[in-house]
């Protein structure tokens, strides 16, 4: 048995992926150590993990998504937060080691200054992506802005003159607050996001082809495990769901306030006359003035398991949580994409032919209506990306490289611990 310490960032569509991981290596006898957001401890623990809080000065910073005027402005509230995030984690990740004595750790992707710490100790350890990593790849678009993928010269042209581009915006705010914290840990300097990314011995990711795009100059320390959707123990099915007698349209709004309620509003009016009934979450609290409609159901939450088994449709903000969870069942999305890697999901839908993406500035009831009356016949495109998942091997598959690369416990049964070498400099090369 191995001691397993994951470090993940406070936020829902962050910790249930990761969740899902750290059950089934629990599952395999390990015992593993979580830190996350406080709301979600008791949730942790009542699934068999060891789990505390993160520093709550960590979820005092907020961005507040929802003031920002345009995509942009929320890059940049978002990069300030988790800049800011990445000076504390260096002691709340010091001090879950110091505590729990981890033969191997598990870091989420958005926690930098907690892979910094990672990266110089003696612990070995590796990244946790809940959504496709920030990797540079010569035969994909940047990552960003969501940007077709187009073949040929006129592809490499554009995607030539979009890199830097998107580097001014994304990476050069970034460079120096990191490497501050860098410095102070001893740790080389990075020149990206992308290089930061690189550093970890081992990349665990959402995802998987056809979803996708194909990556052959990534490492093999990157690997996608899948959808990573917890499994649901059996909960009744609530009245009023059972008495819903025709097909269901999930419509889900963003965990993170970032203002995209304008999608619930209008999703009610779109199908108010079709012969669906929609039910609207709204996690992040349900905002005022709603049409009421006879079709429609509304509510703060409800467990997504039990709506899609009935769902013919997912009308999302491109949230990677809501979007997998719903193609690893073969439902199609319909993707209305407001910022931070929504854009990206988006067209990944897209050209991955299981749902429809409509751009938030053309988001009206009529255009709406269409998207998601489209998307409901693409069912077959879901459910060749659930089997793209299937096909990753999952959290199982995740577990494995776990045991295999980090604890040197092979999948003949092989149980000694690997020797905890330090990763300081000896890591993945620094790639910009």
């Amino acid at each position: 048995m191995a001691v397993i310490l994951a470090y993940g960032s406070p936020a829902l569509g962050h910790v249930y992926p990761l969740a899902a991981l750290l059950v089934e290596l629990a599952r395999r006898g390990h015992r593993v150590h979580v830190r996350t957001m406080a709301g979600q401890v008791a949730a942790m623990r009542a699934a068999g993990l060891h789990a505390d809080a993160v520093d709550a000065r960590i979820e005092q910073i907020e961005g507040q998504d929802w003031l920002a005027r345009n995509a942009l402005g929320v890059l940049k509230r978002s990069t300030d937060v988790l800049c800011r995030r990445a000076a504390i984690e260096v002691g709340d990740y010091l001090g879950a080691v110091e505590q729990v004595r981890p033969d191997a750790a598990i870091v989420d992707a958005n926690c930098w200054g907690a892979i910094s710490a990672a990266d110089v100790g003696d612990v070995p350890w590796s990244v946790f992506s809940p959504f496709t990593p920030y990797l540079h790849s010569r035969h994909t678009p940047p990552f960003g802005p969501g940007l077709r993928p187009l073949p040929g010269i006129v592809g490499g042209i554009r995607d030539m003159v979009m890199r830097p581009i998107v580097g001014r915006l994304f990476d050069r705010p970034i460079r120096p607050r990191i490497n501050a914290i860098r410095a102070a840990l001893h740790a080389p300097p990075i020149d990206s996001v992308d290089g930061l990314m690189r550093r970890a011995p081992l990349l665990l990711a959402v995802g998987g082809e056809p979803f996708e795009y194909p990556h052959p100059d990534w490492p093999d320390t990157v690997h996608f495990i899948g959808a990573c959707v917890p499994e649901q123990n059996r909960r009744p099915v609530p009245p009023w769901l059972s008495a819903i007698d025709r097909p269901i349209v999930l419509v889900g709004t963003s965990s993170i306030a970032q203002g995209d309620e304008r999608l619930g509003h209008i999703a009610l009016q779109a199908l108010a006359d079709q012969p669906v009934h929609v039910v609207a979450t709204f996690p992040a609290g349900i905002p005022p003035g709603l049409p009421r409609t006879p079709n429609s159901t509304v509510c703060r939450f409800v467990p997504h398991d039990l709506v899609l088994e009935r769902a013919v449709c997912v009308v999302t903000h491109g949230g990677m949580g809501t979007t997998v969870k719903a193609l690893d069942r073969g439902v199609p999305v319909c993707v209305v994409p407001f910022a931070r890697d929504q854009a990206e999901v988006a067209r990944r839908v897209q050209m991955a032919g299981c749902g429809t993406r409509l751009p938030p500035k053309r988001l009206t009831p009529r255009r709406l209506r269409s998207g998601v009356l489209r998307a409901a016949t693409m069912a077959v495109g879901a459910r060749r990306v659930a089997k793209g998942f299937a096909a990753t091997g999952g959290v199982e598959r995740g577990a494995d490289l776990i045991e295999q690369r980090l604890l040197s416990i092979g999948t003949c049964g092989g149980t000694g611990l690997s020797s905890r070498p330090s990763h300081g400099g000896g890591a993945s090369p620094n790639v910009g």
